[in-house]
């Protein structure tokens, strides 16, 4: 009686070729099986064996469709079929249609080539292995960890060798088609179940759901990953994948910093090489850049290349985190919602199924909604992020990996809490070799002669060299290319512009290029060329109200009742000629786009939005100082000018970018008016800290905009509103001061004290810590994550701010002198250069903190924490440091001339180069401390001090003064 084994052998051999014969089994044309697929199914012994093929008919042959006949005709022929008989022939048809899958999603034509020459020839393996039911029901549930598996994709890799195919190439295309076979195994299984007695009930309606997850699959992955290179770059007519060109980014370590023992690479290579490091399968790939410097675009351009070529193996997900309206606590499930499909909706189960893998390509960690861009929150968010890949990596059923993009920016005050298992890079600016490849790619787009033309104009000496650096970033490169293309961009432009300004006068330039010349065929001609300015309104207040609505969408209702009589009524006219509506015509004049939401827009590119948000502020805030009629007072009365302020600031807190446009353009302005601004703003700030607005019996104007907002489901109230109007005065007021303070003109006229400013009978002003209290009670670290980035340089001497929250703030050249500190948290805050002579911080948390170069000259530190933080170069002449945690502090370099550090934890501080003369060490705790030419006297007080024999390098001059050799 023959074997199971011996039974499938004649069945490959013998009956398999005269099944394909019969005109039942072909498919139509079009269907047909490639000649690799016909040599593969010889390897595997489908059509025979490798030595002695059998002769088939293959006109209209197709291994489609053809897993579940060929088991049910192996039924008819035995009379009854086992789960390992079944699941033998399955896998091996299965197989072969999963390779003809995989080769026709091939875009790379050599690749395609080289497959489609493989041969059989000599055999390489038996092939026929005999599986016990075991293994069977194993293969069902995951096919590429069975020996069936091993042995057929021993035998396609090599026939993929021999074909000139790389090892690397070889295995990945062999470990596609593995990954591959699953679901047309299990389905052709499902199928034959309904005559087959021994798969009867095996599947069924379980089937169906696995059907519809990897047609839901097939659907996300052909509209929402294909289709995103393919998409137009703004209102061109070629599209991104037509000018891309790969970039290079920079290794950094664990703290953000460079890793000098890394070189640049390839940030496609990189992120396509730690996908396939088996030990670093629990590291995050953490992608930082700057603005416009192509992390979104990179995404969408990986996550395709990762369809075509890594697809079942990985299977890409693209997020844009701005998208993602509610968080969880767990990871996972905030995932499930940001997916939103049927394949993750309707499976409990999707993250565990060991057949598929995901890459979530997390875009835009800045971008995420404000309660989650506090420190706290983003820091929150990551711990969330590295926790989940730590998962995946403990867990076989789950191994999906997290790429994940955002502005460095944004990590600043999170630094130092960062999550461990975070491989990170940042992205370089365009060197001259990859503006090389862009250029070429951009000649095919508009021709050579245009092409030369410009990279002349980037070489003229005229040309400012900011504009030079600008050109290293990618969007900024299409855009000044695009203009100068047509005829907007030469270098006279740019006489006296630099920094800033040659930035906003791209900008600039920019939105008069696309209002004039490089409008859609959709928008009204007459209308743009003879209300250029209302359209110029339209775009800044669409740019507002897209920041003011958290993201880089805003409803086209909300910016409809923003415009003004004038614009409204221009608007309804061109209504009632063109039959359309032409707000969202216009609209589209300055790379804005249909939004995610119905009747919303979003910009290209955040950048954008927040220039146009500037040029709107720039507008009002030159209105408030207008001189009135015959020069009594100012044209735009208190009370209106009270309202336009929480109408405009009353949101979430102004950005870094925006207030950098802002002051650029207000400071080449003929209409700009310092002084007055200052002094109105003040008067309001003043007003707001006392509670004048918030406290009011009729209608408040805090509920008054919260009102607004809420009818475009904004979700802000009247406390918050409050809160973050004045929060964004005081920024405006902070960056005046800033401003004042570099000239000599409006040095004594303009000086912001953000805590009040101190008298003869108050040595200590509290306004700034009421107005952290006040703030922190919508959420704690409210008031750092909204000014916390703009407190340089600013003048809080006196300031009373004990137990005050100012983590990671950056307080660089702060005047703090004689400020009263006690017990304030300003763990990592940013205190170089900073002036903190006479302060108070007793008890004061600085664990952390940058303090080199810092003033701290007669500071009062005594319990203070300032373990790791950095004192390097610091003024510590006469500080009282007694009691105070200094473990793992640098000093090196530090002045602690006469400075009291008795009973002092010095553990592991570094000391290299201080100035201890004088200073008392009464008691100090040191151990493992690194001297080296430190400078002490006959002054300096060292009774009592407990570990300096285990320190090292301690100058052989002080061993001998204190009896340690």
């Amino acid at each position: 009686m023959a074997t199971k084994l011996e039974k499938l052998r004649n069945f490959f051999t013998k009956d398999i070729p005269d099944f394909l014969k019969k005109p039942t089994n072909t498919t139509e044309t079009g269907a047909e099986v490639s000649k690799a697929s016909l040599e593969l199914a010889v390897a595997l012994g489908l059509l025979g064996t490798p030595l002695a093929p059998v002769g088939v008919a293959v006109a209209g042959l197709s291994f489609v469709g053809l897993t579940a006949k060929a088991i049910k005709f192996y039924q008819e022929k035995t009379g009854e079929a086992s789960l390992e008989e079944c699941v033998s022939i399955a896998a091996r048809v299965a197989y072969v249609e999963s390779f003809e899958k995989i080769l026709n999603t091939i875009e790379d034509k050599d690749l395609l080539a080289k497959v489609g020459t493989i041969h059989a020839g000599e055999a390489v393996a038996e092939g026929f292995i005999d599986i016990n039911e075991e293994e069977a029901r194993k293969a069902i549930t995951c096919f590429r960890e069975t020996k069936l598996a091993q042995e057929f994709n021993r035998q396609l890799s090599y026939i993929l060798k021999v074909a000139g195919l790389s090892p690397t190439e070889a295995e990945t295309f062999t470990q596609r088609v593995a990954w591959n076979t699953q679901r047309y195994m299990n389905q052709a299984l499902a199928e034959a179940g309904d005559t087959v007695k021994n798969l009867a009930g095996l599947f069924r309606d379980g089937w169906r759901k696995e059907l519809e997850k990897y047609q839901s699959l097939d659907e996300y992955l052909e509209k929402q990953i294909a289709t995103k290179p393919r998409e137009k770059v703004f209102a061109e007519k070629f599209t991104f994948k037509n000018i891309y060109v790969p970039l290079q980014a920079q290794p950094l370590d664990t703290n953000g910093q460079e890793d000098n023992e890394k070189q640049s690479i390839d940030l496609e290579t990189w992120a396509k090489d730690l996908l396939q490091e088996s030990d670093k399968q629990d590291k995050v790939l953490f992608i930082q850049g700057g603005p416009g410097r192509g992390k979104s675009v990179f995404c969408r351009m990986f996550a395709d290349w990762m369809r075509q070529n890594l697809y079942p193996i990985w299977t890409p997900i693209l997020i844009r985190l701005r998208d993602i309206r509610t968080f969880e606590k767990n990871f996972e499930n905030t995932i499930s919602q940001a997916v939103d499909r049927d394949f993750a909706k309707n499976d409990d189960g999707w993250l565990t199924d060991k057949n598929i893998r995901y890459l979530f390509l997390l875009d835009g960690f800045d971008e995420l909604l404000m309660e989650k861009r506090t420190s706290d929150g983003l820091e929150e968010f990551l711990k969330q992020v590295g926790g989940f890949q730590e998962s995946c990596q403990r867990n076989p059923e789950k191994g999906h990996r997290l790429l994940i993009t955002g502005r460095t920016l944004a990590l600043q005050s999170i630094e130092r809490n960062m999550p461990a298992n975070l491989e990170r890079v940042e992205i370089l600016p365009m060197d001259e070799g990859i503006q090389e490849q862009w250029f070429e790619k951009w000649s095919a787009q508009v021709g050579t002669d245009k092409t030369v033309g410009f990279q002349q104009f980037l070489q003229n000496q005229n040309c400012p060299d900011r504009v030079r650096e600008l050109a290293q970033e990618p969007l900024l490169l299409y855009l000044l290319a695009a203009m100068h293309r047509d005829g907007e961009l030469t270098v006279e432009m740019f006489a006296d512009a630099n920094g800033t300004q040659a930035k906003i006068l791209i900008y600039q330039k920019s939105l008069d290029w696309v209002l004039t010349e490089q409008r859609p065929e959709i928008l009204n001609r007459e209308l743009t060329e003879q209300d250029t300015e209302d359209l110029r309104r339209i775009l800044t207040e669409a740019g507002l109200c897209v920041v003011q609505s958290g993201g880089e969408c805003a409803a086209i209702s909300m910016i409809e009742k923003r415009l003004d009589d004038t614009a409204k009524n221009l608007l309804e006219e061109a209504r009632k000629r063109i039959g359309d509506n032409p707000l969202r015509n216009a609209l589209a004049a300055f790379y804005l786009q249909p939004g995610k939401q119905t009747g919303s827009v979003e910009f290209a590119h955040k950048s954008f939005s927040e220039f146009l948000c500037a040029e709107r502020l720039k507008e009002s805030l030159e209105n408030w100082t207008e001189p009135g009629r015959k020069g009594r007072g100012f044209n735009i009365q208190q009370d209106q000018m009270d309202w336009e302020i929480y109408d405009l600031l009353g949101y979430g807190g102004l950005t870094l970018e925006i207030v950098e446009y802002l002051m650029g353009l207000l400071t080449v302005s003929n209409e700009f008016r310092p002084v007055q601004l200052f002094q109105r703003l003040h008067d309001f700030y003043q007003r707001w800290s006392g509670g004048e607005f918030i406290d009011a019996y009729t209608e408040t104007l805090p509920q008054k905009k919260s009102r607004q907002l809420h009818e475009q489901n904004i979700s802000l109230g009247q406390r918050q509103v409050d809160v973050y109007t004045g929060l964004n005065v005081m920024i405006l007021l902070l960056e005046l001061h800033r401003y004042a303070q570099k000239g000599k003109d409006l040095k004594e006229q303009i000086i912001f004290y953000p805590s009040g400013q101190a008298d003869e009978q108050n040595r200590h002003t509290i306004q700034m810590l009421r107005i952290i209290n006040y703030s922190d009670c919508i959420q704690l670290g409210t008031f750092n994550s909204v000014v916390g980035e703009f407190l340089s340089n600013a003048n809080l001497s006196r300031a009373y701010l004990s137990g005050a929250n100012l983590i990671s703030a950056d307080l660089s050249g702060a005047n703090l002198s004689r400020a009263y500190l006690s017990d304030a948290d300003l763990s990592r805050a940013y205190l170089s250069d900073a002036n903190l002579s006479y302060a108070d911080l007793s008890g004061a948390i600085l664990s952390g903190a940058i303090l080199s170069d810092a003033d701290l000259s007669g500071a009062i530190l005594s319990g203070a924490i300032l373990s790791d933080a950095d004192l390097s170069g610091a003024i510590l002449s006469g500080a009282i440091l007694s009691g105070a945690n200094l473990s793992g502090a640098n000093l090196s370099r530090a002045i602690l001339s006469y400075a009291d550090l008795s009973g002092a934890n010095l553990i592991s501080a570094n000391l290299s180069d201080a100035n201890l003369s004088r200073a008392n060490l009464s008691g100090v705790i040191l151990s493992n401390e690194k001297f080296g030419d430190i400078c002490w006297d006959e002054g300096t007080k060292w009774e009592g001090v407990r570990g300096l024999e285990t320190a090292v390098n301690v100058p052989e001059a002080l061993k001998q003064q204190l009896g340690l050799e």
